[in-house]
């Protein structure tokens, strides 16, 4: 789909539409069509708020397809009402997983104790590999006595996959008080190292230099690139590191058979972009645009990490490029392997109110308009 910018700023800004067009562009959210669905997404996004919001509510709550029911909670998200609160919360007990995850990743990023309550409770019963990431992240974000003791407990107990995401989770939210768990973790030769390692470097204490600098003498080259980035997040030798970074990211990518290294450099540089550091961006993106598969797709899912979490970073380093084509085509690569629904939603809530906050002319404006389009929100 192409659109101009003047069609865009139309789109954007379109006048009511009949309640009939909107009921009927909920129902396609089900579609098995992709570009159907897509179609009704951005003809919803784009509804004003009076009408749309009711409407979503009732889909999420009542509709007789799941997936569409999945597909309005999503949508309700990025109008930010305050209605949803109520049905988020009735919803955190609902039997279709993706209904329940986007419950969850919605208290992520609204802390509510009566939420708390009810995940706490889940957290001894959902065992869905595709529910529980999202039911640990709003945990983890949620910093109370009962939360930090459970969470804590989860770093040493469970199934890798999911202590895994915990400890993830811990670190994003510089959650200090499970470092030392964490670093226990970190300790261990095996494949949660890495991710305990990076864990400690994203929750900041410089207490934890040493365990970071020994086990930066005996881990396995391809857990190198997480050890490299955390003490870089800790502020020492940062260019030294983050040069480390860049070398093994083009070396996993002239040599395919060190895939692990490679996919280590770019989340490790990854992380270091979350944080701030746009160099980091830069490299990520400079090496994954003339790529190939295999180390395109991991170059691709680790931009896409930036861009869910800090989307502020990545449209101001955007608005600088001439390439912007190039580069949102590798996010929309990133996007379709994700499948983050959730999150995708709010990176698009985030790049369009900067493109309204934007003056008229101006790069950002222009860089907002190029993702709007390309990725088809």
């Amino acid at each position: 789909m192409t659109i101009s910018s003047l069609a865009l700023l139309v789109a954007l800004s379109q006048a009511a539409a009949p309640v009939q067009d909107l009921d009927a562009a909920i129902n396609r959210l089900g579609s098995l069509q992709f570009p159907v669905r897509s179609e009704a997404s951005r003809s919803i996004r784009r509804a004003p708020a009076a009408q749309a919001v009711p409407a979503l509510v009732e889909a999420a709550a009542n509709h007789k397809d799941g997936y569409t029911r999945f597909r309005a909670l999503v949508l309700l998200t990025g109008f930010n009402d305050a209605r949803a609160d109520a049905l988020m919360l009735q919803l955190l007990g609902d039997p279709n997983d993706r209904v329940r995850a986007v419950a969850y990743g919605w208290f992520e990023h609204r802390p509510n104790p009566d939420a708390a309550a009810k995940m706490l409770t889940a957290l001894e019963e959902e065992a869905s590999e595709f529910v529980r990431p999202s039911l640990t992240r709003a945990l983890a974000a949620h910093d109370a006595p009962e939360t930090r003791t459970a969470m804590t407990a989860l770093v040493t107990r469970g199934q890798d996959f999911f202590r895994s995401v915990v400890i993830e989770a811990l670190g994003d939210y510089k959650a200090a008080y499970a470092a030392g768990a964490i670093a226990e973790v970190a300790k261990l030769d095996g494949p949660l190292q890495d991710d305990a390692a990076l864990a400690l470097g994203k929750i900041g204490d410089g207490t934890y230099l040493t365990t970071l600098a020994e086990i930066q003498r005996t881990a396995p080259r391809e857990r190198q690139p997480a050890i490299a980035a955390a003490i870089c997040l800790l502020g020492v030798n940062c260019e030294a590191h983050e040069r480390y970074l860049a070398d093994a990211l083009t070396f996993g990518i002239e040599n395919p058979d060190y895939q692990p290294l490679l996919r280590g450099a770019a989340n490790g540089l990854a992380a270091l972009a979350v944080a701030g550091r746009e160099s980091a961006l830069q490299t990520l993106v400079e090496a994954g645009l003339p790529s190939k598969d295999p180390a395109r797709a991991a170059i691709a899912l680790a931009l896409g990490t930036v861009a869910m979490r800090n989307t502020s970073l990545l449209l101001d380093w955007a608005s600088a490029r001439g390439d912007l084509d190039a580069v949102a085509e590798l996010l929309r690569e990133s996007f379709d392997m994700l499948e983050e629904d959730l999150d995708e939603e709010r990176f698009y809530v985030t790049v369009r109110r900067r493109y309204w906050q934007a003056p008229d002319g101006s790069p950002l404006k222009a860089a907002a308009e190029t993702l709007i389009r390309k990725l088809e929100f």
